[in-house]
């Protein structure tokens, strides 16, 4: 299962961050996307991406979380010679993600 069947996401990019969060369209579902899309998960979905690090914040109450991934486009948008690697893109990587079958 992908994370898109379950999960939407919003991204935007500042400097060399990227802000990805990933918002269950059901809450129910929260507690399962909680367990299995870590911040060691994420870093190593981007890692030919990112330098990292990735912070993980957890918005329960929305059943959300928001992600930052620091050290992307080589120092800055504006600065990157690489192509469409803006944040919106990586919002579409991230939901084609896998997510584990439950147990």
């Amino acid at each position: 299962m992908k994370l898109r069947e379950i999960a939407h996401s919003r991204t935007g990019d500042k400097g060399d961050k990227i802000n990805l969060s990933l918002i269950a369209f059901d809450r129910s579902d929260y507690a399962r996307l909680r367990a299995a899309i870590t911040a060691e998960s994420v870093a190593s979905r981007f890692a030919s991406l990112a330098a990292g690090p990735v912070e993980r914040f957890e918005l329960p109450q929305l059943g959300a979380m928001n992600f930052v991934i620091h050290n992307v486009h080589g120092g800055g948008v504006t600065r990157t010679l690489a192509q469409d690697a803006h944040g919106k893109c990586w919002s579409s990587a991230f939901l084609d993600m896998d997510l584990p079958k439950e147990d």
